[in-house]
């Protein structure tokens, strides 16, 4: 468990006003599915007390567990001007005068982790005695009977339910990944400022309505079916959505749970939401240039330095700047590409990590790193796992990491043999992690055919025909930043990466790149239409117009830009405004 505490930095907050414990407080029941009670690995009895005697009103007592980031909870609440209490054992639990559980990864190892420590029991208890709680995405799925996810597992059984996945076969892409909107089922104080703004989902699984749960819902959510995406009883709340997340609209729901007397610091904007929104996402290569500062750049077809005499990196700006402009910008998500040469010791890449974790800091909406994510031995033999890996930038402030190269490699493997053999850098993620949580980034350049059947890959019928008139073009996947060939489409890789537990497909275009004359409308629906996760349209925007052009024309679910973004050629806040005239849904 990460154990951090931090310092409020207001001094200014506005005192925490208790919960009501009076007779208007509920009595809380644990669900007992045909009268038969929950059994826990812990066999400790617990008696819970009111609340802790002296207790800070400025604290908050934070379960982490261990996995995902929490980091950006962290930096909520101390953004929010509060200070936060570990819990180390159950009684830190049952001692906390309100308690958050951002759940994040998995059903089945969360669940392994609060059963094993004792703190399953504990958080059944506080929950009971109507004491003020915020469970966050997988912290609002574990109060339920179980989960659908790494086959039935029982969860803490304090709702009716089974947490299921969601049904592609509707015609909806899985994960649930993006800015949805709310139907408000009852009053409750936390949403009084949602209105009609969108907030951030991302999840694989989720819980449904039912006459049995009816009573705890405040809020659903459309996609596909009407999923649940609150609960509210008594003092009790938890949202599947990621209020650290959501901008300004998801910290004053944090902020309303912490200080339930608070009024509006700010008037927020009001969204005209009603369904999942396409995302505008803000893309940032980061690398060291020949002084050793690590600066923003931006390729032409990946070439990232300057076309002079002493052919310096080009240096569009510092990447924390950067990323806190976009978020106030409007950005739905900042991604950042460590393209710093190609690290043999990412662990040691300590600058990105600083960047993650500076960033985290003040930017709430999601954030996606990748470069260097996979197995490697250091200097000294040791050998890291790309799980590790991915686990001190989840630490660091990633929300999601994207994986490059290595799955290439798993995916040509896998092709190759038809065995997932669950060591790929690609499965130990998001089997940990879920997979949300990996994005896999397609770096391919168009091969022109005459003949569609001379090759062994999917082609495409082009637009534009090729330099000797050929008509159609596979798309061969590079390695190594843009420079090694390897035998396998895009359209295979997609196919191959989707299957080994890949939650979103971020598609660049070596032709396309830095040119500004639009993204490739023929990649991009040949590969949207052939899964049925996420894609993310990525390589050549130049105007607003291409935005529009990308969400008509294929299936992507966001559109991502570097270099108009940075040399200010087009702000984004003009682009969501051309696709909301265009009728195009966008978080405003």
């Amino acid at each position: 468990m990460e154990a951090a505490s931090f310092t409020s930095a207001s001094s200014t907050t506005t005192p925490f006003s208790s919960y009501s414990s009076t007779s208007q407080s509920l009595r809380f029941l644990r669900y007992k599915p045909n009268a038969k009670p929950l059994n826990y690995k812990s066999s400790r009895s617990f008696s819970v007390r009111a609340s802790a005697t002296g207790a800070d009103d400025s604290v908050v007592t934070l379960l982490d567990y261990g996995a995902g980031n929490v980091r950006s909870v962290r930096n909520a609440i101390k953004h929010l001007g509060f200070d936060i209490k570990d819990v180390q054992t159950p009684q830190d639990i049952l001692k906390a005068k309100r308690l958050i559980f951002p759940g994040v990864g998995a059903f089945a190892p969360a669940m392994d982790v609060l059963n094993k420590k004792g703190m399953a029991e504990a958080l059944c208890a506080y929950i009971e005695q109507d004491r003020p709680f915020l469970g966050i995405c997988l912290g609002l799925q574990l109060l339920f009977e179980s989960s659908e996810e790494n086959g039935q597992v029982k969860g803490l059984g304090l709702i009716p339910g089974v947490v299921g996945r969601f049904d592609s076969s509707k015609g909806i892409r899985v994960p649930h990944i993006g800015w949805n909107a709310l139907e408000i089922a009852k009053d409750t104080q936390i949403l009084d400022d949602v209105g009609n703004s969108h907030v951030y989902f991302v999840h694989s699984y989720r819980a449904m309505p039912s006459d049995e749960n009816r009573e705890w819902i405040s809020s659903t959510c459309k996609y596909g079916d009407d999923f649940i995406a609150s609960i509210q009883r008594g003092n009790v709340h938890a949202v599947q959505f990621h209020p650290e997340k959501s901008g300004d609209v998801g910290l004053s729901v944090l902020r309303r749970f912490l200080n339930p007397k608070s009024g509006r610091t700010q008037k927020l904007v009001q969204g005209n939401a009603s369904k999942l929104a396409k995302r505008v996402i803000a893309c940032l290569d980061v690398r060291t240039n020949d002084k050793g500062d690590l600066v923003v750049t931006k390729g032409d077809q990946y070439d990232v330095r300057e076309n002079t005499e002493e052919n310096e990196v080009r240096n569009l700006g510092k990447p924390v700047d950067l990323a806190g402009q976009y978020y106030k910008d409007g950005a739905d998500e900042v991604s950042f590409l460590n393209i710093t040469a190609f690290r043999d010791f990412p662990l040691g890449d300590l600058p990105m990590l600083q960047v993650l974790r500076y960033a985290s800091e003040n930017v709430f909406v999601p954030l996606t790193v990748g470069g260097g994510i996979r197995d490697f031995k250091d200097a000294n033999g040791r050998y890291y796992s790309s799980l590790e890996v991915a686990s001190e930038y989840f630490r660091s402030g990633a929300d999601k990491i994207s994986i490059g190269s290595d799955a290439v490699y798993a995916a040509e493997e896998y092709l190759k043999s038809g065995v997932k053999t669950g060591k790929s850098s690609l499965e130990q993620i998001s089997r940990v992690y879920g997979n949300q949580a990996v994005v896999v980034s397609i770096d391919p350049r168009r091969v022109y055919v005459k003949d569609p059947k001379a090759v062994e890959f999917r082609t495409v019928k082009v637009r534009n025909p090729g330099p000797n008139g050929e008509e159609y073009a596979w798309y061969q996947c590079t390695v190594s930043g843009g420079r090694e060939g390897r035998p396998i489409g895009a359209y295979e890789l997609a196919k191959a990466v989707e299957e080994l537990g890949a939650g979103e497909i971020l598609l660049n275009c070596i032709d396309c790149d830095g040119q500004g004359k639009g993204f490739d409308i023929d990649l991009i629906k040949l590969v949207s239409d052939a899964v049925s996760i996420p894609v993310i349209a990525s390589s050549g925007a130049g105007a607003v117009e291409h935005f529009t052009e990308v969400f008509r024309e294929t299936n992507a679910s966001a559109a991502l830009a570097a270099g108009i973004f940075h040399r200010k050629e087009v702000p984004i806040q003009a682009v969501k405004e051309h696709l909301s005239e265009e009728g195009i849904e966008v978080r405003m």
